[in-house]
């Protein structure tokens, strides 16, 4: 993603704020510390995180200064999270502005927090990416393993009660409602969590167990248990999920 994408959203975004606080200028010292005081949308998102993770452990300060340097140093979080954003405001219609899932969505704050965790994952610092993991499961209501891995271009809309297991793979234009689980089946080890496909939809109180492929622009229904791969373009339903006739 180029520069001036960066740009544009990051004024974007300022604008939006600004207008915010002209509609409530009691939030004003709130708004202007997170979001108008920042240098970058990517500086914007860690003040945000971390004001929401902070802890007797960790200050927001400490974990702004340490989410930041992660982000800034570890290759494509920045492309990701914008990716992350935009597939916010373009799937989900209640989302109004850019602004929206950075200050208020805690689906987007978790899939944040879980970037910064991935990062430090990858590079063998298990015991914080697991402290972010732990507290962003605390505070935004979504358990990511940190060593899960997910493209940019995800939503997880609402969050509350979403689990995503460790050998977790999920490719980018995929939208995961409240309720989800993207689990293994029990004792299994090594390589034991679904793989979902670029354009799947997932909605709320599903849950996907083993290494199974959900295939490309496929949907699983509501309140649906997903034991076997589904296949792409195709909508699966019931417990246990079975292909739904057109």
């Amino acid at each position: 993603m180029n520069n001036s994408i960066n740009n544009n959203l990051w004024l974007t975004i300022k604008d939006e704020v600004s207008l915010r606080i002209d509609a409530e200028p009691s939030l004003s010292p709130y708004l202007n510390l997170l979001i108008l005081s920042q240098d970058s949308l990517i500086s914007a998102i860690a003040s945000v995180i971390a004001s929401k993770l902070n802890s007797d452990a960790l200050s927001s300060k400490d974990i702004k200064n340490f989410i930041l340097d992660v982000y800034k140093n570890c290759e494509g979080i920045a492309e990701s999270l914008e990716k992350d954003l935009i597939f916010f405001k373009e799937n989900d219609p209640a989302c109004k502005y850019f602004s929206t899932p950075i200050l208020f969505y805690k689906g987007f704050q978790g899939l944040a927090a879980y970037r910064a965790a991935n990062c430090l994952w990858k590079n063998e610092r298990h015991t914080m990416a697991l402290f972010i993991q732990n507290r962003a499961s605390e505070v935004f209501g979504v358990d990511i393993h940190p060593a899960a891995q997910i493209l940019g271009g995800v939503m997880i809309d609402h969050a509350t009660g979403v689990v995503i297991g460790e050998t977790t793979q999920i490719e980018e234009n995929v939208s995961i409602f409240q309720g989800v689980t993207l689990g293994g089946k029990g004792n299994e080890r090594g390589d034991r969590h679904p793989k979902i496909k670029k354009g799947v939809s997932i909605y709320a109180s599903s849950t996907i167990l083993g290494n199974i492929t959900i295939g490309e622009n496929s949907t699983v229904a509501a309140g649906s248990l997903v034991l076997k791969d589904v296949d792409p373009n195709t909508t699966v339903a019931g417990i246990p999920a079975k292909e739904l006739n057109n």
